[in-house]
């Protein structure tokens, strides 16, 4: 164990921030912090790193232990330095050992007797310890990690100073990388990374030998390193001894269960209950005696408390007004630049039909959100035209957040061309702007769908000009929510949203009827919504049917070289292969093969489990202890049901993976 809370608990004046948070971390242990916006995640990290002193509870660290922590918000003083030079900074103490041993190499060569001695013996020192604290490596490692969090190796020479903002939060992730650190806290560190350097962050942090702990709205990211989750609710923590899906799939299965044993014991004691009430209505003192025997039995019955309302099960549902032609658009040989320089793309073409749900994936810059724009209306292009199909009706999410008295951004004026009417909409609060755009929903249908998008209590009377401008995505998307469309352009929806609200989005989106065609970073957000992947390059688009993760495994089949082979003969929008295709199929086929062989051997463990509970359950229904108390004999009896039931399940599915 190198770090543990217990019970700690810490308020803010009156406000209670943490009452109860308790978890442990082990050595190379990689764990993540999950919950939703203003839960309290960042004021663990406080805790831990002594900004913050906790009002109760017991800290402890091991010995000497060293903490790395990155904040969502972090710069740092860098002087004139480059940016290879500022991370470079990280490995001072070693260049100055390597510069010593250069100088003693130049000594040696003029000493003799007791002086070459002594100063062999301090070379072989400072050589041992230059390998041992990784001075042959440190080159090769900084130059990594700058590629590795996309920087070009042009801008390695680029003055720290004139980074970007992202730019800069992504140099000091690597610097923090590049330290050595017994426990790193990372507080959203994939902010400001394209999808291949977040994949390099997962390798890194899996093979770091340390510690890890981290907040982040990336589930992917978490699914792919993470071996335990801290989830903090209602000021409180659990743990979960799993990556994020884990503890997804066992807090629902533990709500449920705590949902039905609560149930079950409200029936019990209202029936008891019902039954003294019955026994006094006699009036006779043998009944009242026996109705307090009773009624002291209650009282020994330790209550359940009623689970907490869980915000994931809110759900929202995207509704057409009026259903689109089966072809829903068309794009025909698009090219774009800007500025007469060089183009940003060319010949592209597709069509989406109605049910596609596609994903735009390509590199940073290779113009997305520019030809999501095309499609919107909001860009003409260089050549080439958009088509769209029989009752077509558009949504647009754009990331400008652009006037929000109108549903769909690319048909909002300019600011320029209607500045009073502009003003005169941002005084408006948020529910009235919702109100006046869709004047025929209910109050409850309004409150509802702002809910959903963070918007609790008073919240919804903000007015449009107090937001921030994750605020007013939030309020562009709730209005595509409510706006009827049948196709809709979102581009990165799931911004500024928490894990639960992103998870609300996804769901309703799945059940969408219509189509819909989006770019997002977030490959969690991706896997679980899209059906199709159009991969974009400057010259094209290849088309993908499948989610992310089959994306991943085709483009590595694509990558891998193959006797007889032919480059590029996955199946696109331009050609097809059938040995490809068959390739893939098997690929896919075996892929699936080693899911099923994985989660078979998690649910014969699981299975293994919850029998050694039922027998010790079935063990103190026999204890003396036990049976002769009824309300302990009811409670381990409706825990031995409950779990009984789960391995009902768990047989049932561990039976169907054998098929």
């Amino acid at each position: 164990m190198i770090f543990q809370m217990k019970s700690v608990a810490k308020s803010i004046g009156a406000e209670e921030i943490l009452t109860d948070v308790s978890f442990m971390l082990e050595e190379r242990e990689k764990a993540s912090i999950v919950g939703v916006n203003g839960a309290g995640k960042t004021s663990v990290f406080r805790i831990i790193t002594g900004e913050w002193q906790s009002d109760e509870g017991e800290i402890s660290k091991r010995g000497g232990m060293k903490i790395g922590y990155l904040a969502q918000m972090e710069d740092a003083e860098t002087g004139d330095l480059t940016l290879y030079d500022a991370l470079n900074s990280v490995f001072l103490p070693l260049r100055k050992m390597e510069s010593e041993i250069r100088e003693l190499e130049k000594k040696m060569g003029a000493l003799e007797g007791e002086k070459y001695g002594e100063t062999l013996k301090r070379y072989d020192n400072l050589l041992f310890r230059f390998k041992e604290e990784g001075g042959y490596e440190s080159e090769s490692r900084l130059k990594g990690v700058l590629r590795g969090l996309g920087f070009s190796d042009a801008q390695w020479t680029q003055e720290f100073s004139s980074l970007s903002g992202g730019q800069r939060t992504r140099a000091m992730l690597g610097k923090l990388l590049l330290q050595k650190s017994d426990l790193l806290l990372l507080d959203e560190p994939t902010n400001h990374l394209d999808i291949e350097s977040v994949a390099w962050l997962e390798d890194y942090l899996a093979n770091f030998p340390g510690a890890v702990l981290v907040i982040s709205h990336d589930r992917y990211f978490l699914d792919k390193f993470c071996t335990k989750t801290i989830e903090i609710e209602h000021k409180k923590s659990v743990v979960y001894g799993g990556n994020y899906s884990f503890f997804v799939q066992k807090k629902a299965a533990d709500r449920e269960l705590a949902e039905k044993a609560f149930s079950e014991q409200q029936k019990v004691l209202k029936h008891h209950e019902d039954v003294a009430k019955k026994i006094r209505s006699f009036r006779t003192e043998a009944a009242l005696i026996r109705a307090k025997s009773r009624e002291k039995m209650l009282d020994k019955i330790e209550r359940l408390d009623a689970p907490a309302h869980d915000p994931a099960k809110m759900r929202l549902r995207l509704k057409t007004r009026i259903n689109s032609g089966n072809d829903v658009l068309f794009a025909e040989e698009l090219s774009m630049g800007f500025g007469g320089g060089a183009r940003l793309f060319s010949d592209i073409s597709f069509e989406i039909k109605k049910g596609d749900k596609i994903a735009l994936i390509g590199a940073n810059g290779i113009g997305k959100t520019t030809l999501l724009k095309i499609l919107a209306g909001e860009l003409a292009p260089l050549a080439g035209r958009v088509r769209e199909g029989v009752n077509v009706r558009m949504g647009y999410y754009d990331q400008r957040h652009s006037p929000l008295d109108t549903v769909n951004t690319s048909q909002a004026p300019p600011i320029s061309s209607k500045p009073d009417a502009i003003i005169e909409a941002e005084k408006k609060s948020i529910f009235q702007t919702l109100a006046d755009i869709y004047p025929r929903l209910t109050q409850t249908e309004i409150r509802t769908t702002l809910a959903a998008f963070m918007f609790i209590g008073d919240d919804v009377f903000k007015p449009i000009s107090a937001l921030s401008g994750g605020e007013r995505g939030r309020v562009q998307l709730s209005k595509i929510m409510l706006a009827g469309a049948n196709f809709l352009i979102l581009d990165e929806p799931t911004n500024h949203l928490d894990i639960f609200s992103k998870e609300i989005l996804e769901s309703a989106l799945r059940d969408f009827t219509g189509a819909l065609i989006f770019v997002s970073h977030d490959r969690y957000f991706i896997n679980n919504v899209a059906t199709k992947i159009f991969e974009m390059t400057p010259t094209g688009i290849t088309e993908f049917v499948g989610n992310y993760d089959y994306y991943i495994e085709a483009r590595q089949a694509r990558d891998e070289p193959h006797s007889g082979s032919v480059p590029g003969s996955e199946r696109s929008l331009e050609a097809g292969s059938a040995s490809k295709e068959n390739y893939l199929r098997k690929k896919e086929s075996d892929a699936e093969a080693r899911r099923k062989k994985s989660r078979t051997a998690k649910l014969e463990a699981e299975i293994s489990d919850i029998e050694e509970q039922i027998a010790c359950c079935e063990e103190k229904l026999e204890s003396s202890e036990i049976n002769t108390n009824a309300a302990a004999a009811q409670e381990v009896f409706e825990e031995k049901v409950a779990l009984e039931a789960r391995l009902e399940l768990l047989f049932n599915e561990w039976e169907a993976n054998l098929t």
